[in-house]
């Protein structure tokens, strides 16, 4: 039986993004891994003081952002534009071989508008297909793709699909033919129990312990998607996951979460 080939799937987002110093020193650290890899990038801070700026006021719902036709305008502006050809462009300087992407270019990763019971969140797709032998086609040519947080629906119309769901349905995808380590990398080290104590970072993440802590409402907002999607990725065949500010790429010593069934 052939060994299955390994790559990286690291999605960035929180600060990293924000601060050009820390940005600049992960693109570093990512242009240094070996192997296959895949960069998937979020951006919602950018994009809400962007909207901020031109009256809108953005809604969260549990992490995840109500999309209207002018947000979702500010949303591929700021992700599919800015923050994307920015990464690529700092990437090529670091001689990495990146191609920017949304969901849209190449049929991609083709999405459905959300259809929720009881909330609207706008023009919010949810993940149904990822282009599997384009994206392994990209990677086995030296190319490394870094996709931004929209996809689309396959009849013209963008949407806003978080970046977190993104990384966990290419990591998904790619274990069909590939070992995949999925890694979300932020400010914080890690998943903590207390989330103004950096030093109480959970080592090992369970579903039991998942579930108390969300009772307890110790996990909220944006890190409840983020667990959801790292425990539906491990039940669908990705080796591994881990969560933790991007020390861990480089650094096996530094302390992180690991996600675990």
């Amino acid at each position: 039986m052939e060994t299955k080939k390994a790559v990286s799937i690291i999605k960035i987002g929180g600060n990293i993004i924000d601060n050009p110093a820390e940005l600049a020193q992960f693109l570093l650290d990512f242009s240094k891994i070996e192997g296959y890899k895949v960069l998937v990038h979020g951006g919602g801070k950018s994009a809400t003081k962007m909207a901020e700026s031109i009256g809108l006021t953005p809604q969260m719902i549990e992490g995840r952002r109500i999309t209207d036709a002018l947000m979702l305008d500010v949303a591929v502006m700021i992700y599919a534009g800015q923050i994307n050809k920015n990464i690529v462009a700092q990437l090529q300087a670091n001689q990495c071989n990146t191609m920017g992407f949304s969901g849209a270019d190449g049929n991609l990763i083709q999405s459905s508008k959300r259809n929720h019971p009881t909330v609207d969140y706008g023009f919010v797709g949810d993940v149904k297909k990822v282009n599997t032998e384009l994206v392994s086609s990209l990677l086995s040519n030296g190319v490394i793709p870094v996709f931004c947080a929209i996809t689309h629906d396959g009849k013209g119309q963008l949407l806003n699909t978080n970046a977190d769901t993104i990384a966990s349905e290419l990591a998904i995808a790619l274990s069909k033919t590939f070992e995949v380590t999925l890694s979300y990398c932020f400010e914080k080290p890690g998943v903590l129990y207390d989330s103004d104590d950096d030093s109480s970072v959970i080592e090992i993440m369970n579903q039991e312990l998942y579930s108390k802590l969300r009772h307890d409402k110790a996990i909220h907002s944006g890190m409840i998607p983020k667990l959801d999607n790292c425990f539906n990725s491990l039940l669908k065949g990705v080796k591994k996951i881990k969560i933790g500010h991007h020390r861990m790429l480089k650094n096996e010593n530094t302390i992180y979460t690991t996600i675990e069934l």
